[in-house]
């Protein structure tokens, strides 16, 4: 039942109250009343004037006719269904999660039904995130950016302000129960905007080594003490291993792209398929937001980023992968020996003094009082001071270290999505990256409705050309660790782009009207006809990537099902990249199965000869009525690290089929795994052939939802999941991050045909109809579709309305 409602200042009542005077005014009137009564004052424009809909499943459609209505129409829709999340989520980038929690807690992970405000980007105690916040991000620097900026981000910052503002006024005594009565939930400023943003852009930079940063911070007048000499070296490549852990083990995403070559429609088709949290406002959020004749673009937001990340419009349709390219470099400062302070540093034989910022960090004690604790963070010229001595990295009297962060003072994050989101081809979306240069760590893969597909890597990328890889400037490849007293081994410059980042056009990227895809490796197979590798002699730079190198078995069989369903179909459709995208193919089964079954023949041991049977009846899939994928999952996680394994070693003109085949010499040691975990599900009190689904669960409210899927890059499975706790005796319960918002677009006549899911929900209340539905739909696999004119808006079954004026 469709329903409409007004929520404005002034209250509906009074406007209907004043309506309704002036309608009997007109009606009943004699000539003594028209002498009598004045004329009434003419009306004045509101200030913020939004219509605010809902379609199936919380979808706002927010429409305004500028960008400050629309910023804060959607902040009132994201408040009502993630308040306690948000909030929380800003005591975090304030650095004031001390003040209320105390220094030693953490932001609270996922628990049960509760939200998670606990970012999988860092892990700090209360005070160390604190101090990292305030003493990291350069406040100043970011507002006098905005300033320099485009209006349109702006009005966004502001409106999205005012909108959550207005919604914890409207809402006041009536917030979900795990912030109803908290002292921190309190309005926000457009300062604490540019802080959530900020946060974002650090992801794959900053915010991944932020302990190294805080623990490089000093007390104010305390003695300054310095190490003599470092200590003996340690490999420092967690630098670059620490973010491999994470794009490779945990945050990823798939992106296929099909154009006019394989379309059976001839127009363009996009699966988006982003692998990311389910906990914190990394959440995405479904959203469909509208400046007539300026902006109109549908798909999904990341908390507190006012502006469609991912999705599509009536021409275009984008996702994006967390990308391989490095988002940072090292320098190596050589000190001056005269500055006992360890604070001055030389560049080309001349001293250069570092720049201090001393922060305060409020600690809540067990009594209630409040302490405060301060530090002094210092920064060079190329970046920010760390430490790791056990990695190497000690600040010595004669060198100190820094962190070069190309996203530290990024502000072009909305401008950039602004441009994509109105882009009407893929060539215009790709004119856009080139402009912006604004995405801070992912690839991008479009789709046109003239049936054209694009891969991009346009993310901030420090400028050093290959070359530099090899002139001396590099000191140390484990840490992407350059000479820091040499301005020549400094990051270069490309015309058009910000200082010190590559322009997206030299950077690697392809055009074309088959296909492109993305599941988070290399650029260099974006297309396996089609190898990218840059211009000879050096291509691009080493910090975008390697080339020649194995790929992951998420890649390997996301390439492999497309070409087997093109050879099967010729052209596809929209259901058929539905089809690929929950096929559910375990990729690292297929490859070792056929070999090591038929050693089990003969053998004497039941429990390998039972798991060996489970496993031959298996059908080598991850759905939820998949018998055999849990115990091949408790298999694979220890065959996977078994030596030599292959039969087919890699070979670089064979990308997507090599290796592959299990060498004679490795399946002693796999069955050995294979009776391993039979007996580890043995005891756990787990049938060898039970069904995945009553094992891989998300809990919602009480109820076990069963999830299909596999866990990634590990075993070759397109649909990933990593799930919170490893198998019990209740299985795999709860989702990490992985299936998140999965969208398929095409296009028709009339604008774009999308169909999408939220695996987790809009609302993180367990108390809003939004809070399990759709985890429920890709249990399901079910596709729902996306109202995108205003025809199908006002038809969708479960459409609302609400007008916001001030």
């Amino acid at each position: 039942m469709k329903r409409s409602n007004s929520a404005s200042y002034p209250s509906c009542r009074l406007l209907l109250a004043a309506s309704l005077a002036l309608a009997l005014g007109a009606c009943h009137h004699s000539d003594d009343d028209d002498a009598a009564a004045p004329l009434p004052p003419p009306a004045t424009a509101s200030r913020i004037s939004v219509e605010l809909a809902r379609t199936t499943h919380g979808v706002p459609h927010v429409q305004a006719n500028d960008f400050r209505s629309l910023g804060y129409g959607l902040a009132y829709a994201y408040a009502q269904d993630n308040v306690c999340m948000f909030a929380d989520s800003l005591l975090t980038v304030r650095g004031e999660r001390s003040a209320f929690f105390g220094g030693e807690a953490r932001a609270p992970k996922r628990s049960a039904d509760e939200y998670g405000a606990a970012s999988g980007f860092m892990d700090l105690k209360n005070e160390d995130s604190d101090f990292f916040f305030k003493g990291y991000i350069d406040l100043d620097q970011l507002r006098a950016n905005y300033a320099a900026g485009g209006q349109e981000t702006r009005d966004l910052l502001a409106g999205y302000t005012e909108g959550y503002n207005r919604y914890l006024k409207d809402y006041a005594g009536k917030l979900p129960a795990p912030c109803a009565s908290a002292r921190w939930v309190r309005p926000m400023t457009v300062d604490d905007m540019i802080l959530v943003i900020a946060e974002k852009a650090l992801h794959a930079s900053g915010q991944a080594f932020s302990r190294e940063f805080v623990a490089a911070g000093r007390t104010p007048a305390a003695p300054v003490s310095l190490a003599k000499q470092a200590p003996r070296k340690v490999d420092p490549s967690f630098l670059v291993a620490r973010l491999d852990k994470l794009n490779r083990q945990g945050f990823g995403s798939n992106a296929l792209a099909v154009g006019k070559d394989l379309s059976a429609s001839g127009r363009g088709l996009l699966l988006g398929n982003p692998h990311y949290p389910w906990t914190t406002t990394d959440r995405f959020y479904q959203a469909h937001l509208t400046v007539p004749n300026r902006y109109d673009a549908m798909g999904v937001i990341i908390g507190g980023v006012p502006v469609i990340v991912i999705g599509f419009n009536k021409d275009v349709a984008w996702s994006h992968t967390v990308t391989t390219a490095m988002h940072f470099t090292t320098f190596r400062l050589a000190l001056d020996a005269g500055d006992a302070s360890g604070t001055t540093y030389m560049v080309d034989g001349a001293r250069e003094k570092m720049t201090s910022k001393t922060v305060t960090v409020d600690l809540l004690q067990a009594d209630g009082a409040i302490q405060k604790r301060s530090k002094t963070f210092y920064f060079a010229r190329q970046g920010a001071v760390i430490v790791k001595p056990e990695a190497g990295l000690t600040w010595t009297a004669s060198a100190a270290y820094v962190l070069a962060d190309p996203n530290r003072n990024n502000t072009r994050l909305i401008e950039q999505w602004l441009g994509i989101g109105t882009a009407t081809s893929v060539q215009g979306l790709k004119t856009s990256l080139d402009q912006s240069v604004g995405l801070p760590w992912v690839n991008t893969v479009a789709a046109d409705r003239a049936g054209n597909a694009l891969y991009a890597d346009a993310s901030v990328v420090p400028h050093m050309n290959a070359d530099k890889f090899a002139n001396g400037c590099l000191l140390l490849q484990a840490a992407l660790l350059f000479d820091g007293s040499r301005s020549s081994c400094g990051w270069g410059q490309d015309a058009g782009a910000p200082p010190g980042i590559y322009s997206p056009a030299n950077a690697p990227w392809l055009m074309r009207t088959d296909y492109v895809g993305n599941s988070n490796d290399s650029y260099w197979l974006s297309n396996p006809k089609a190898l990218l590798t840059g211009a000879p002699p050096l291509g691009y730079s080493p910090l975008y990537g390697r080339v020649g190198v194995e790929q992951s078995l998420r890649t390997r069989i996301g390439f492999l099902q497309f070409e087997d369903m093109i050879a099967q179909r010729g052209k596809l459709k929209l259901s058929d990249i539905q089809e690929l995208a929950f096929a559910n193919r375990l990729y690292a089964a297929e490859l070792v199965l056929p070999e090591l079954l038929p050693a089990c023949a003969g053998n004497a041991d039941a429990v390998l000869v039972q798991a060996c049977n489970v496993l031959s009846a298996w059908d080598r899939r991850v759905n939820i009525d998949s018998r055999g994928a849990v115990l091949f999952r408790e298999f694979w996680n220890t065959a996977v690290a078994i030596p030599n394994k292959w039969a087919v070693l890699f070979n670089p003109a064979d990308p997507v089929h090599t290796p592959s085949g299990v060498a004679p010499a490795a399946v002693p040691a796999m069955l050995a795994a294979l009776k391993n975990a039979a007996v580890k599900l043995q005891g756990l009190g787990i049938p060898l052939d039970g069904r995945l689904g009553d094992y891989q669960v998300e809990p919602r409210n009480g109820v076990r939802i069963p999830l299909h899927g596999g866990i990634g890059n590990l075993d070759g499975s397109y649909n990933s999941l990593t799930m919170r706790n490893p198998l019990g005796t209740g299985g795999y319960e709860g989702v990490h991050w992985g299936q998140s918002y999965i969208q398929t677009v095409t296009f028709d006549d009339a604008g774009p045909v999308a169909q999408a899911m939220l695996t987790y929900g809009q609302s993180t209340d367990p108390k809003s109809p939004w809070y399990a539905d759709q985890t429920q739909v890709f249990s399901r696999k079910e596709w729902p579709v996306l109202p995108f004119t205003a025809a199908k808006i006002k038809a969708d079954p479960n459409y609302t309305t609400v007008t916001l004026k001030e």
